[in-house]
This record gives C-alpha cells, sequence and structure tokens, in this order.
C-alpha cells in the first residue's frame, strides 16, 4: 500500500546534525566495563585458587613425607640394641663412630644402612641428602655430593635455625646451588624438603634430611585441580557476566523504548497544540470561502465556473487534512472490548464496494473463524478502512487485495492485509511509520501513525513489509478476548 509520504530535503542548517554528540550507549559501555571488571577478578580469583592449592598440596606431602621419615627413624632405633643410643640422628654422622667406642661396629652400621635404605627407595625421590651440623653431606644419593660442604643455602640454615620441616617448589635447577646435583634431571616441578632428625630429649637437632621428590601423581592430581579451577572461574565469570548483561540489556531496551514513547508523546502534545491552534485559525476562513464560492457558483455559469469549482475542492481538501490532524493527534482513552474481527473486515470491504468495483480488483478474503478481539469497534474501523484505502490507491489500475488471518502462539490472531500494487522503496518503508512522512499526492501522512497508535493502545502491534514493484503487505496483531 502506497504510504502518505514527504521527503524532507536537507538544508544548509542541517549540517551540523551528522556532527552532534552520540547518546551515551548504556549497553556498550557496561558491555566493556563489567567484562574488564569481572575478567580481572575471575583471573585473579583464579590465581589465589591456583597459588593455594599448590601450596597446600606441596605442603601436605612435605608433612607426610616428615612424618614417615621420622617414623622410620623411631621404628629402626628400636629394632637394634644399642646401648646408650637413643635416635637415629646419633648414628648418622661416621665421623662420631670413635665417640661410641662400646657401640657394636657392626650392628651401628646395619641400623645405618636399613634407615639409608629406606630413604633411597622412597617413592618419587630424585635426591635424597643427609647433612650433620656443619652442613656437610654425610650421605647422598649421588655419591659425587658426599663429604661437599655447603656454606650458603637459606632454606638448609632455616630448618636447623627453626628446627622445624622446610619446603619448597621449583620449575627449574637452580645451577648454582651445589646440592641440586640430580642424576635423574626432574621434567616438570620438583620438590625440595628438609627434615630434622633430633635428639631423645628433641630439643637439639643431631642430623637434616634433604629430599627431593618429583611427585608425579599429586603434579597430575594437582594440573586437574587447576584446570577445573580455571574452567569454573572462567564459566562463573561467563555466567555472571551473561547474567547482567541479559539485565541491563532488558533496562536498555526498556528505557529505549520509554524514551522514545516520551518523546514521541512530546511531539504530539506539540503537534496537537499546533493543531488545535491551525484548526482555529482555518474553519472558520475556508467556511467563510467554501460559502463564498458556492454563492458565485448559482450567479456565475461563465469561464470563471472551472475556477470556481477548484477552490471548492481545494477548499475541501484543506478541510480534510485538519480533520486527519485533529484526528491522529486526539489522545487514545477509550477502553478495549471485544469486537468481531471478520465482521469488521467484512463492513470495511461493503465500503469500498464501488471503489473496488471500479478499479477491477480482485478481493481474496475467506475467513473460516470469527475471532473476538480486544480493541474498540469505531477506532477498529478507522484502521481497516485507512489500510484499504491505501491498498487500493496503490492499485488504481487492478490487482488483487487479499485478506487473511493468521493465529498467533500467545494467544493472538494476526491478519494480513496484502496487495499487489507497486509497493514502497527500503526507504520508503523504513520511514512509513513516521508523522507526515508521505508519497501520495496531497496526503498528510498521518494514516499509518494513527494505526500504529491505536494497535499500541489495545496492546496489539502492526507491521509493515514491501518491496518496489510487487505489492505491500501490512500485519495486525490483535490480543484475542480472554
Amino acid at each position: 500500500m502506497d504510504m502518505p509520504v514527504k521527503m524532507h530535503q536537507p538544508e544548509e542548517g542541517d549540517v551540523h546534525l551528522s556532527s552532534r554528540k552520540q547518546p551515551f550507549n548504556l549497553l556498550r559501555w557496561f558491555s566493556l566495563i563489567s567484562m574488564a571488571v569481572i575478567g580481572t577478578v575471575a583471573v585473579a580469583l583464579g590465581s589465589v585458587s591456583t597459588r593455594f592449592v599448590i601450596t597446600e598440596s606441596i605442603q601436605r606431602d612435605a608433612l607426610l613425607t616428615s612424618q614417615f621419615i621420622q617414623a622410620i627413624a623411631s621404628a629402626e632405633v628400636r629394632h637394634v640394641a644399642i646401648p646408650n643410643v637413643r635416635t637415629m640422628g646419633e648414628l648418622l654422622d661416621p665421623r662420631k663412630d670413635k665417640d661410641f667406642p662400646e657401640v657394636d661396629p657392626m650392628a651401628r652400621a646395619n641400623a645405618r644402612g636399613e634407615f639409608l635404605d629406606h630413604i633411597e627407595h622412597l617413592p618419587d625421590v630424585i635426591l635424597a641428602n643427609i647433612y650433620a651440623l656443619d652442613r656437610m653431606v654425610i650421605w647422598s644419593t649421588n655419591p659425587a655430593l658426599m663429604g661437599t660442604t655447603i656454606h650458603s643455602d637459606e632454606d638448609l640454615d632455616q630448618a636447623f635455625s627453626s628446627k622445624t620441616p622446610v619446603s619448597a617448589s621449583y620449575h627449574d635447577v637452580d645451577k648454582s646451588r651445589m646440592e641440586q646435583k640430580f642424576v635423574t634431571p626432574p621434567e616438570y616441578i620438583f620438590i625440595e624438603n628438609y627434615i630434622p632428625l633430633f635428639d631423645a630429649d628433641g630439643k637439639n637437632v643431631t642430623a637434616m634430611v634433604e629430599i627431593y621428590k618429583e611427585p608425579k601423581d599429586l603434579i597430575s592430581r594437582m594440573e586437574r585441580g587447576l584446570v577445573l579451577i580455571w574452567l569454573a572461574t572462567a564459566l562463573g565469570g561467563g555466567l555472571i557476566y551473561l547474567g547482567l548483561y541479559w539485565i541491563v540489556r532488558r533496562a536498555a531496551i526498556l528505557l529505549a523504548a520509554q524514551q522514545k514513547q516520551l518523546i514521541t508523546n512530546e511531539t504530539f502534545v506539540a503537534l496537537g497544540e499546533m493543531s488545535s491552534a491551525v484548526a482555529h485559525s482555518l474553519r472558520n476562513p475556508l467556511a467563510t470561502i467554501r460559502s463564498s464560492a458556492e454563492l458565485a457558483l448559482e450567479f456565475d455559469n461563465g469561464a470563471a465556473h472551472k475556477n470556481i469549482n477548484d477552490i471548492i475542492g481545494q477548499v475541501d481538501r484543506m478541510s480534510k487534512w485538519v480533520r486527519e490532524l485533529l484526528q491522529s493527534l486526539r489522545p487514545i482513552n477509550d477502553e478495549a472490548e471485544p469486537v468481531n474481527l471478520v465482521a469488521a473486515l467484512h463492513d470495511s470491504l461493503m465500503a469500498f464496494e464501488q471503489q473496488i468495483a471500479k478499479a477491477s480488483i480482485h478481493v481474496v478474503f475467506e475467513p473460516k473463524e470469527t475471532p473476538m478481539v480486544l480493541s474498540q469497534q469505531v477506532q477498529l474501523t478507522q484502521i481497516l478502512n485507512s489500510l484499504l484505502a491505501n491498498a487500493l490507491e496503490a492499485m488504481a489500475r487492478g490487482g488483487t487485495l487479499t485478506i487473511t488471518l493468521e493465529p498467533t502462539d500467545s494467544r493472538g490472531v494476526c491478519v494480513v492485509v496484502s496487495d499487489t500494487g507497486k509497493g514502497m522503496t527500503e526507504e520508503q518503508r523504513s520511514m512509513a511509520f513516521r508523522p507526515f512522512f508521505t508519497t501520495k499526492q496531497g496526503g498528510l501522512g498521518v494514516g499509518l501513525v494513527l494505526v500504529k497508535r491505536i494497535m499500541e493502545r489495545f496492546g496489539g502491534a502492526v507491521a509493515l513489509g514491501s518491496r518496489e514493484g510487487e505489492g505491500t503487505s501490512v500485519r495486525l496483531s490483535f490480543k484475542l478476548m480472554p
């Protein structure tokens, strides 16, 4: 259907409009800022959780290793009967063998050998060292380190001074540390544990056991835990972001719709005031002009007869514009009522029966149901008449007018009014619902505006589709009577 269109020609004063500051885009800024904040928080939480898991796992492994070694030392001492010897730490340094002349050298060697054999065959051990109080390596799984004195090792000094197990983890071998001379280099991460051995009173350190482990099962479990932590962090951050984005998007859409409605209402209020002023200013002069022209027409049958008729026609057209303008800007306050949609369509078709016949237009309308919709009888008739008038004007040389009823999923029904007229361009279609936009000569451009206002007033909607040279279809969506 051809819509009333009046193209706006840009003027010199309109050039600056394109350079105006763009309005604040709530959704865009929220997307960027929330993504940055949630991403930062997620990375921070993931990093803290990762560090916690690694530290706790290593500390737990170090504690178990310390308890196991100290338990072995106590068990081996109990298994041998050596007088005046109460702890394993007193047996490990060969240089002190002469301090116990009453001790059977064979018994002492057997006890020490059993303990060192247990140390050497601990699971996942890649290097084991035992230090005397002077920091000399008195035994090692790497024979090249035996007899070496370690002069500067903060972890070793801390273990001797604090008299508590000390644990540290590494990814790379520190070549500057003399004691990190592995026979089999570690593949990934390795753990260094210092386990002090005490005298019988439990106060003085008699020896220090250093264990380097690469617990592959623990590492595998940590890797799986870290993967789960980062997946959970990413998933949680993503869900929070999507949830907030959905809420803000709904709010942005609602705000945009309310802003648009507010602008529309303000526009209609201003236009209503203007139209009232125009109506009061023009009605009386137009009525006077028409009366004078009709009077002149009765007394003149000469050459001015045609001009007088033109005056009357133009006055009638201007009066029609004033009525349409007032009608389109009038507040719609009528309450919704059940209306027989099919009966209203039949009444509108009957009103245009002569025009349809004169233009040789074929009408296709075969309703199978008679739904009752929420609307208002007078205003529904006004909507249908406006759409049919546009369709018939678009098919001045004949065509097909098709009216179909289509049910919707949300307890509603759609009326589709289609014609085979000349259609509209994409630009005309996008501007069809703007006030005073028209493509018709002598049109005012308020027909579709009024249709849209009435449909939305009663909870419905209107959509327009058109292709140039193929025709136009208008879809009216109504709510069914509950």
